[in-house]
């Protein structure tokens, strides 16, 4: 099902693509976006928890552009919470 999912969304984007942005180089369409990314940033604290903070890279000038194109705005950076530890294993985030 993902991988389905995975696939719908590659070709809606290829088509948006070429109906917005045909300028952009076919080949490297696909790869340009592949190239954002998510990620946490896990510090521990001194109480034992951990303050995570989700990240995205901001897009260079292509991504961007390719952004702007297509009529996409990246959502803010969301905000960071804290994981408390219970017994050994991570509860439920709390958020800040």
């Amino acid at each position: 099902m993902v991988a389905f999912l995975a696939y719908c969304l590659t070709v809606t984007l290829k088509h948006r693509l070429q109906r917005l942005a045909p300028w952009a180089d076919a080949s490297r369409r696909p790869g340009k976006a592949g190239t954002l990314q998510m990620l946490d940033v896990v510090l521990p604290t001194t109480d034992g928890r951990r303050l995570v903070m989700p990240r995205y890279t901001e897009p260079d000038a292509d991504q961007a552009l390719l952004l702007h194109q297509l009529d996409l705005v990246l959502p803010q950076q969301p905000p960071p919470r804290i994981a408390a530890r219970t017994s050994g294993a991570l509860s439920v985030p709390l958020r800040l």
